[in-house]
């Protein structure tokens, strides 16, 4: 099993950390680098003054690194993720949403918050050429309402601008986009990505 290592100047944990992970520590900067290893989910607070370079040293020694940040944004989540950490998060995530986090990053996946990721997708969609470099064909499965929701998701937008784009409900979308991700064959916007441009 994980250790949980919350890493922040306060010597109790917050209630939010406990209630998540009960047998969870609060450590300072050195206690969490001597105590890395494959088997430490290390969670960093960004009210330390050089987190990205503790966020680099804890995962180059193995430590599966979450950064929590009081106000999440899309520059700060890309120094996050470019410093080595598999998660991205709000310092005041609910117990539930941790441990989805815990789960998520110690199974080699990355989290970020749903907005971010949306973010995420519309640059990969761009630098892999966009609409230009459209896979012949890859949509053909697909009802036009599906294609349409499909390349609105493929451009970064979240599910609530997409509703708003294409004159639909939220809910809809999501109907539209899980319909497109079986037909296709995929489970997330990443893969729709890289469907859309056959890599």
């Amino acid at each position: 099993m994980m250790e949980q290592h919350f890493v922040c100047r306060e010597s109790v944990l917050m209630a939010r950390w406990r209630e998540a992970f009960p047998e969870a520590r609060c450590v300072d900067e050195p206690a969490a680098i001597a105590a890395a290893s494959t088997e430490m989910q290390a969670w960093v607070v960004t009210h330390i003054e050089e987190w990205p370079a503790l966020v680099s040293d804890l995962s180059r020694r193995g430590a599966i690194v979450t950064v929590l940040s009081p106000a999440p944004e899309s520059r700060q989540a890309r120094r996050a993720l470019e410093a080595g950490a598999r998660g991205y998060a709000h310092l005041l995530s609910p117990p539930e949403a941790l441990r989805q986090i815990a789960l998520v990053t110690a199974n080699q996946g990355i989290w970020v918050l749903p907005e971010l990721m949306a973010q995420v997708v519309g640059g990969a969609y761009r630098a892999l050429g966009g609409a230009a470099r459209l896979s012949n064909g890859a949509l053909e499965p697909l009802t036009e309402r599906e294609r349409a929701v499909a390349l609105a998701v493929a451009e970064g937008n979240s599910n609530k601008a997409v509703g708003r784009l294409l004159g639909i409900t939220e809910r809809t979308v999501k109907a539209h986009l899980g319909a497109s991700f079986r037909k296709l064959g995929i489970r997330d916007r990443m893969q729709l990505i890289l469907k859309l441009s056959e890599q």
